[in-house]
């Protein structure tokens, strides 16, 4: 069902909607330009907007049309043609002064009348994992979400086994600020996007998402892409940032970016990549990172905290001296890279040495669990933890296995096999294994 980006039916279906709610120490290059986050209007991503959603529902090429960036780039992911990895990119929206309704865009220029857009502000988009073995990845990814795009193909019924576990996830994590795309509408008739339209109200009704604009769009033909920007302006507002305390930032990635048998004298340090929650961070801060490294101690396994020192600072593809929270930010560190490959330091806490949360090897936790299993087309109830049960516990961006050790009123005590490092009141996400699937079961706070 191709149609213009102006198509009357698809507008009144949105306008309905809407109006139903309101350890190399080698410097960066010198030649790289630098620029001040508070000289320049659109320096540093204001805000990190989730592409979630059931696999292959367009999350990835929604994102390549809002940025112009395809973020599958691992070998596997193209050889699957899946998304594996938690993916990145950025976007400057712009609105034309003179194509009014379709004015949102996203270059200097408008493509249709050439005339010179305003720019309104940088986001940063986070393209999480739809496949259901990815579950923690997508967790992991929500944690750094101010908002985020629930990705609805109208070519299926709604709602999909991950379409309703990422809304679960994102009403445990708080993220709220959300935008239901209705995607493929090219692949349908009329009746039948206005059929799974209704499929989404009714999916969403009585959940955080009931009250979310609903856009019927085509990414793979670029249509009513405008409307998508527009409804991104209007619900993923700006949050309160907190500027005036020690800054914390949670590593969604990291990773070597030199190039195999670049010489020893020209390598650069590990790169660390996620986003900041509190504080601002700086061109030569000292570092300290936690949990750390995994060493072994007088027969006992334990993980060493890092330190290191910030030399250079990357978001929205141009260095900075200072990077604040909002959007994904890049920072360049002394590192030893052979310790930063991989994502080998992903779900670590960034801080000033010795401000940074406690790290728990085990914890008191007092859980919430949902009346019903997600992610799964039958319905099976929630069971009650049981002692010696593994559960996956994601705190912030990091992800562990938790054996349950003992049960004791509505408290479990429980082991670690990785340790996190986030405060008390930090909710941690539960997942209990059915069949060889982690399934989101609830969520709980640390009571210790």
């Amino acid at each position: 069902m191709a149609r213009k980006k102006t198509s009357t039916k698809k507008k009144t279906v949105k306008a309905r909607d809407a109006n139903k709610s309101k350890t190399d120490k080698t410097k960066p290059k010198n030649e790289e330009k630098t620029i001040k986050i508070k000289d320049t209007k659109i320096g540093q991503p204001e805000v990190s907007i989730g592409l979630v959603g059931h696999v292959d529902h367009g999350k990835t090429t929604l994102t390549q049309c809002l940025s112009g960036r395809w973020t599958d780039k691992h070998s596997e992911e193209i050889k699957r043609g899946i998304t594996i990895r938690l993916g990145y990119a950025d976007a400057v929206f712009y609105k034309c002064p003179k194509c009014k309704p379709d004015c949102y865009v996203t270059s200097a220029t408008c493509p249709n009348c050439k005339s010179k857009c305003k720019p309104l502000r940088k986001v940063s988009f986070v393209d999480a994992p739809g496949h259901e073995t990815l579950m923690a990845t997508m967790i992991s990814g929500a944690a750094i979400m101010d908002g985020a795009l629930l990705l609805v193909a109208a070519n299926e019924p709604c709602p999909q086994p991950q379409t309703k576990e990422h809304l679960m996830a994102l009403n445990i994590i708080g993220v709220k600020n959300i935008v239901i795309v209705q995607n493929k509408i090219d692949l349908v008739s009329e009746e039948e996007a206005l059929k799974n339209y209704e499929q989404i109200k009714k999916f969403v009704k009585g959940t955080i998402a009931e009250n979310a604009p609903i856009i019927p769009v085509s990414a793979q033909h670029d249509i009513n892409i405008s409307t998508v920007i527009e409804a991104i302006e209007e619900v993923i507002k700006i949050p309160k940032r907190v500027l005036n305390k020690t800054p914390l930032m949670f590593a969604a990635r990291s990773f070597d970016v030199n190039k195999p048998g670049t010489k020893i004298e020209n390598l650069i340090g590990g790169v660390l990549g996620g986003a900041l929650k509190q504080g601002v961070f700086k061109i030569g801060d000292e570092i300290e990172i936690k949990p750390g490294l995994k060493k072994e101690k007088e027969g006992k396994v334990v993980y060493q905290p890092i330190t290191s020192k910030v030399v250079g600072l990357k978001t929205g593809g141009e260095s900075v001296d200072q990077i604040t929270p909002g959007g994904s930010v890049g920072m360049l560190t002394l590192l030893d890279p052979s310790i930063v490959k991989a994502d080998s330091l992903a779900g670590n806490v960034v801080g000033l040495p010795g401000k940074l949360p406690k790290v728990w090897y085990e914890f008191d936790l007092e859980p919430h669990l949902l009346e019903r299993v997600v992610g799964i087309n039958d319905d099976l109830l929630v069971e009650a933890v049981k002692e010696r049960e593994f559960l996956m516990l994601n705190a912030n961006s990091s992800a562990t296995i938790g054996v349950v050790d003992k049960i004791s009123k509505n408290l479990f005590h429980v082991m670690l096999r990785i340790p996190v490092c986030c405060d008390n009141d930090d909710r941690i996400t539960i997942s209990r294994k059915l069949g060889d699937r982690w399934r989101l079961i609830g969520w709980g706070q640390i009571k210790s």
